[in-house]
This record gives structure tokens, sequence and C-alpha cells, in this order.
């Protein structure tokens, strides 16, 4: 790291500390030259290739722009969808990799926004994984009801089978 006083070449790392939750790391440096310290902030930039190629850095106001759209006219207030970004943001970059495709961007946003709203989750999924037909969005909708199905009698205290625990039975 070059420094901002003499310009010399390079520093000596004094201190290293994480800060903003872990995203960012903050160095306090020495130079050797002229001997002044100074504090730089390091980012770990992630980057998404895109269907086409193309590398761009990620963006939460994109997540949160994509699924604002999919909410819309929805009962989703705009505090749930900025904790669903920051939920897919922490998701990615949990992958450790510096680039990642769309399309894991996008599978990270459909399971908490399914939880969210499963209206909006819908129209993303329709949007996302291209829907060209009502058997498309049949299927879909069957998967939600599965798995509605399956949180009632978790729920509820039944087993997967659907049959109540021996001590919940009436003789």
């Amino acid at each position: 790291m070059r420094c901002p006083y003499c310009r010399h070449a390079d520093s000596r790392v004094v201190d290293s500390r994480e800060a903003d939750d872990g995203q960012l790391i903050r160095r306090r440096r020495s130079c050797p030259e002229c001997g002044k310290r100074f504090t730089t902030h390091e980012e770990a930039v992630l980057a998404v290739v895109k269907r086409s190629g193309v590398t761009e850095p990620f963006s939460r106001l994109k997540i949160i722009g994509g699924v604002r759209k999919a909410c819309q006219g929805r009962p989703v207030d705009d505090d749930a969808i900025a904790l669903l970004a920051q939920k897919v943001e922490e998701t990615v970059r949990a992958k450790g990799a510096a680039e990642l495709p769309s399309h894991e961007v996008g599978l990270a946003i459909l399971g908490p926004l399914r939880e969210l709203d499963e209206v909006a989750y819908l129209r993303f999924a329709s949007v996302y994984r291209s829907f060209e037909s009502l058997d498309d969005f049949e299927r879909e909708i069957e998967a939600l009801r599965v798995a509605a199905a399956e949180r009632f009698r978790t729920a509820n205290g039944a087993g997967a089978a659907g049959v109540a625990p021996a001590a919940d039975r009436t003789s």
C-alpha cells in the first residue's frame, strides 16, 4: 500500500480489525520511509456474472428493486424487503467466492421471498424460471401447497406421515 504522505511504495500493517459486521477490514499502517501512520479501509468486492457473460458488482439495491416489483400491490413493507435483501447478501457472501453466477443470486432470493409472500414468490419465480405455460404455474402452486401442508402438520405435532403422536390420540 502506497504511503499517502511520501508516496513510498510500501507500508507495514500495524493493526487489523473487522468493521461493519465483517464486511470491511480497517488496517492501521505505518510507512517505513517517513514513519507516519495512516488507516485504510478494505472491502471485498463481490462480482455477479450475468448470463451474457458480463460481470458487474453485486448490488443490494438491485435485489430490493426486483423484490419490490414482485411485491407490488402486496401487503409487504419496505423494511421486510430490506431485511430480505440483507439475508440474500449474507447468503451469497458466505459462499466465499469473489464471483458468482446471477443464477445463484436468484436462488438465494427465492427461499426468503417464498417465506415472505407466496404471491410475490410466484411472480418472481415466473420471471426468474421463465414460466412458459399455465402448467408451470400449476406445478409451482402445487409445490407451495405441499410445503404449506407439511408446515401445518409439523406445527400441529403430526409426524411426516400425518399421524399424530401416540400420546395425542384418543381411543
